[in-house]
């Protein structure tokens, strides 16, 4: 294990040539509308895929070098590059599809696409003209677009070498895509917080707005907050909400020697603790899976659940802000998913109200925790 380990090493300092890929973030007060009604929703959809497409189209001309050369990597994974890019397409035309069926409402952004090929031929051509009322969204649309497109390429560049939430190995790995359109997983990752943490404040406002979410828990976080707190009642914190496992410790799942026991202590620790909230979902870290865990987890019975819709607060550059800004424009995306905040971050407590106020009259639905993957 110790070899595989160093070889993994040796391959990411082999592959990764250049500093920290950019996270892409969006000022969304470059766009002129709220989202006000489930119209303006689709309006905003539309521009959001049509940009992300044209991204996408102009992505295509570059060969394989050229392409590892502007993911900062060594080499790039041909293949899957072009499945992702083949799933990405075909999930632009059908949420291209949803969104227009609105444009007798509102014609923004609407056009004579009836199949695949015909987004493809609008999305090469796409603009937004100098005088459109939506010019002050193209310029910094376009840099989020390209930047979120290249965090995608990178992670399907590296596949599945180094596994990540860009594809799935098995049936028993979720990434939102069976939910409808405008329905939403709201999830959390890496908590608890010690008692009297961010990690409370979070559950207790999903409460206050009749909402729930999938907490993923770390087993050292939840035994170190008991630790601390013997009195504390994890079944009081989690009341409402749903709780899965991240295993024991927040590292890749893929290299792990003990992977394995890392799961059913975290299990085991969820069910003793939280009975009445424990779902059977297991968040990979990283999202770094082995390829050959798919009997694992089905002798335990357990299902992966990866995101499409990362907050990236984790990230010291994004404010919580930025974050709530960067989920909103994934929503416009992917029009239907599952988001990923973290809940011991503190910008939780200001991106999580503003993205629920935000959306309030958009049309959106939230998907009940207790629901999903049943």
């Amino acid at each position: 294990m110790r070899a595989v380990l160093l070889a993994l090493i040796g391959l990411l300092a082999l592959n990764a040539h250049a500093a920290p890929a950019p996270v892409a973030t969006l000022d969304r007060a470059t766009w002129p509308e709220q989202l006000a009604s489930p119209v303006l929703f689709d309006v905003a959809s539309r521009a959001e895929i049509l940009g992300f497409a044209h991204e996408l189209a102009l992505s295509e001309a570059l060969d394989a070098n050229a392409l590892a050369d502007r993911l900062g990597l060594r080499q790039v994974e041909v293949d899957s590059v072009n499945a992702l890019r083949a799933r990405l397409w075909q999930r632009l035309w059908e949420n291209f599809d949803a969104a227009q069926q609105s444009c007798e409402q509102d014609a923004s952004f609407c056009y004579a696409i009836d199949d695949l090929a015909s987004l493809k031929a609008q999305a090469s051509e796409f603009v937004v003209a100098d005088d459109s009322f939506y010019a002050k969204w193209r310029d910094p649309g376009r840099a989020f677009n390209r930047t979120y497109l290249d965090e995608l390429l990178r992670q399907a560049a590296l596949f599945p070498g180094v596994s990540s939430e860009i594809a799935r190995f098995n049936d028993r790995e979720h990434n939102g895509d069976e939910l409808k359109d405008r329905v939403f997983l709201l999830t959390f990752d890496s908590g608890p917080t010690l008692a009297g943490g961010s990690t409370d404040w979070v559950a207790d406002y999903l409460r206050k707005q009749k909402m729930n979410a999938t907490f993923f828990v770390l087993g050292n976080n939840l035994q170190l907050r008991r630790d601390n707190a013997p009195q504390d009642d994890p079944a009081k914190l989690y009341a409402e909400q749903c709780v899965g496992v991240q295993g024991w410790q927040y590292r890749s799942h893929a290299q792990w020697v003990d992977w394995q026991d890392s799961i059913q202590r975290s299990v085991a620790l969820v069910q003793a603790q939280v009975p009445g909230s424990f779902v059977g979902q297991f968040r990979p870290p990283y999202g770094q899976r082995r390829a050959d865990s798919g009997e694992f987890f089905e002798q335990a019975q357990l299902a992966v659940v990866l995101w499409d819709i990362d907050a990236a607060d984790s990230n010291s550059l994004v404010t919580a802000e930025l974050a709530t800004d960067r989920v909103l424009t994934l929503m416009l995306l992917w029009r239907k998913g599952i988001i990923v905040f973290h809940d011991a971050q503190l910008k939780a407590k200001t991106a999580l109200p503003a993205l629920l106020q935000r959306t309030v009259q958009s049309g959106i639905a939230w998907e009940d925790c207790r629901d999903f993957i049943r």
